[in-house]
């Protein structure tokens, strides 16, 4: 029997450090959630199977480090990529105001063909923590700026609850694969 065709997509997941990146995609990958966590040196990746449309897709999660001294790195990981997750910590309002930096040191870096429409999805991510009663930044205040970033997706997660996490990485899977796509045409 033949294997059908398999797509592989990479993301690289992108964001200060401390904001989720590593539970996030652990959770994704492999359902499970740490407390502690160790900061992620340079950049690792794991991979997850799945299904979009019939299509089998091979997920290549690239998980980078969040601190500015490993910055210099981005140039081999981010190339090739076919999507970027910006996450930041609802709960800390400096990881939300450095999306930007890594918005564009991302695309400085990986100099995608069409950088105006390269696709990004923005996490939030720790939304279980106290019960949102340490939350500094709104849903509103990510949707606003999602839409005048032309309309990028927006999921507010917890990985330690695995809150919104397969949604937010299917839609990512999907807009990949669209964007993968457009890059054939």
């Amino acid at each position: 029997m033949l294997k059908p065709n398999r797509t592989l997509l990479k993301v690289i997941v992108l964001g200060d450090s401390g904001v989720g990146k590593t539970s996030l995609m652990n959770q994704y990958v492999y359902k499970k959630f740490r407390q502690q966590y160790k900061s992620t040196i340079g950049a690792d990746f794991v991979t997850k199977e799945l299904e979009i449309d019939g299509k089998l897709i091979t997920l290549q999660i690239w998980d980078t480090a969040g601190q500015e001294r490993f910055q210099s790195l981005g140039v081999a990981f981010y190339r090739g990529a076919d999507c970027c997750i910006l996450v930041y910590d609802v709960n800390i309002l400096k990881s939300f105001e450095t999306l930007q930096n890594w918005h564009d040191e991302f695309l400085k870096q990986a100099d995608p063909t069409e950088p105006d429409t390269f696709p990004f999805v923005l996490v939030g991510n720790k939304v279980d923590v106290d019960g949102g009663n340490n939350r500094m930044v709104s849903e509103k205040t990510a949707s606003e700026w999602c839409a005048s970033r032309g309309n990028m997706s927006y999921f507010e997660t917890s990985a330690k609850e695995n809150y919104n996490v397969d949604d937010a990485f299917i839609c990512i899977a999907k807009t990949a694969l669209l964007n993968q796509r457009e890059q054939e045409m």
